[in-house]
């Protein structure tokens, strides 16, 4: 019995490894190509080593527009995701009506369906109003899939919380203003942030939905879509994916260390 139970564990952890190698060697290989002296192609192994590529992409107007296009739209995005997701929740949450949980269902709907059906959905219905496509029409877009980020943080830090709080607050005289702004919103505050900055890095590296929705503007995953396809502007794509890869994963682990930490409290 105990060596069935460590063949199978040693099994586990190697289909565990290889899974993790599979997701991150890509990323590493991106990583280690923006270094490349390679112009044109993907040697290995790598002919040199340079760093002339990041001077390259630093002094290219066109990443910088694309650079602060993303960023705009991104925290414009999460800001409206951080209002209304909340307002959602505090809706939904200890609320009992007909139609509750559709509701709940069509909040996070937009981020369950492939982005390809979302990103049609949302072109058609904006051709359909005359919505002339720019920067927010994006914003419009990405704001309704990372609605769902906040809104299932928020939603899963009240459910962990005690509701008598709130009861004792308004028993002691306090409006319901002041029982959301010194009770609630400090219990919800690391879940906002946290899903905050998942909103962000979402939006930032979101490409399927956008290229329905930007016209003729160019985020910085639309900008490497368009330039990967030529040869020689690869090694520099590389060092935009760099940025990106930098940008989405410290939100990301931030995210997640403030609800780990969180969790470690109430426990």
């Amino acid at each position: 019995m105990r060596s069935k139970w460590n063949l199978g564990s040693i099994g586990l952890r190697t289909a565990t490894l290889f899974g993790f190698l599979f997701i991150h060697i890509p990323i590493l290989l991106i990583i280690m190509y923006a270094f490349s002296t390679d112009e044109k192609t993907f040697q290995f192994p790598l002919p040199g080593f340079t760093t002339k590529w990041f001077g390259v992409a630093w002094d290219r107007n066109d990443i910088w527009e694309a650079i602060i296009l993303s960023s705009q739209v991104a925290l414009i995005s999460t800001f409206i995701a951080i209002f209304l997701g909340t307002l959602a929740c505090l809706a939904v949450y200890r609320s009992q009506f007909f139609g509750k949980e559709i509701i709940s269902f069509l909040v996070i709907l937009p981020i369950a369906l492939p982005g390809i059906v979302t990103g049609i959905s949302l072109r058609s219905a904006m051709s359909l109003f005359g919505i002339p496509f720019s920067t927010w029409t994006i914003v419009i877009a990405h704001a309704t899939f990372c609605i769902v980020t906040v809104y299932n943080n928020v939603l899963a830090r009240l459910r962990r919380s005690s509701h008598s709080m709130v009861e004792a607050s308004m028993d002691l005289g306090a409006n319901p203003w002041q029982t959301f702004r010194f009770v609630i919103l400090p219990n919800i505050a690391t879940a906002l942030l946290a899903g905050g900055m998942l909103s962000f890095a979402l939006s930032f590296d979101e490409v399927i939905v956008t290229t329905f929705t930007a016209g003729q503007q160019s985020t910085v995953p639309i900008w490497m879509l368009t330039e990967f396809i030529r040869p020689r502007q690869r090694p520099v794509t590389n060092v935009v994916a760099v940025f990106v890869i930098l940008v989405t994963t410290i939100p990301i682990l931030v995210a997640y260390y403030l609800t780990k930490e969180d969790d470690g409290r109430k426990k």
